[in-house]
């Protein structure tokens, strides 16, 4: 994309964010967040990067926008998939496994998501002023909520405050098993060549599908937990 003239109006302006963050989600999809930088990812919108600042102060806060679109639009199709993967009849023990399961795949399906959420607290939170990382944690927070309601909708054995706790956990392991699962060159060729340290490899849907049910097993098994210390 290139030839912009200065933006004048503010559709015109929308019109700019709009070709930064549709090409870093571009850029995303080929490539790991620490190989984007501000100066490549100004070159592919067409903008000189003091441009590209005019709308987003860093880096950073381009991929953090771009994670809030990415949550929303995972929590939307959430919302269509889970109930016709999890049995509203069946047993909890089956809705459980059931509700792992689609949480892993879903979350499978979006790479980008995943590895935006991988890389927040080391890497997107660390270059940004406090107006926006007060914005994407106010955000964050809504997309949790949002989340445990969904949860809750086909699990409701959970009580609200254990259903929070997995929307956050969901994410936290999320992160950490998707930074994991994909380890660099090095490693991939130690697995291949040392088979008896390839066990060590975090393969993304089985441990993601197992951290979630242990999850909701141990919420559940706690019973009626309504605070933060553990007492009912």
């Amino acid at each position: 994309m290139c030839g912009f003239q200065r933006a004048r109006s503010d559709d015109q302006r929308e019109q700019r964010r709009r070709a930064v963050l549709d090409t870093a989600r571009e850029m995303l999809a080929t490539m790991p967040v620490a190989e984007i930088s501000l100066n490549e990812l100004s070159r592919r919108v067409g903008l000189a990067k003091s441009n590209v600042l005019r709308y987003f102060e860093s880096r950073e806060a381009v991929l953090l926008e771009l994670q809030d679109q990415a949550w929303s639009e995972w929590l939307d199709a959430l919302a269509a998939e889970l109930p016709d993967a999890v049995d509203a009849a069946a047993p909890v023990a089956t809705r459980t496994e059931a509700l792992a399961a689609a949480l892993t795949a879903s979350l499978g399906a979006r790479p980008m998501l995943c590895e935006l959420i991988s890389t927040t607290a080391a890497v997107l939170e660390r270059n940004v002023s406090p107006e926006v990382a007060a914005r994407y944690k106010r955000r964050a927070l809504v997309h949790v909520e949002r989340l445990a309601g969904l949860l809750r909708v086909v699990v409701p054995e959970l009580d609200a405050w254990s259903a929070g706790r997995l929307a956050a956990a969901t994410a936290l392991c999320t992160g950490a098993l998707w930074t994991h699962a994909c380890p660099s060159d090095a490693l991939l060729a130690v697995y291949a060549q040392q088979p008896d340290l390839a066990v060590l490899r975090v393969h993304f849907p089985d441990a993601l599908r197992e951290m979630i049910a242990t999850l909701v097993a141990g919420l559940l098994a706690r019973g009626g937990v309504k605070d933060g210390r553990g007492s009912p």
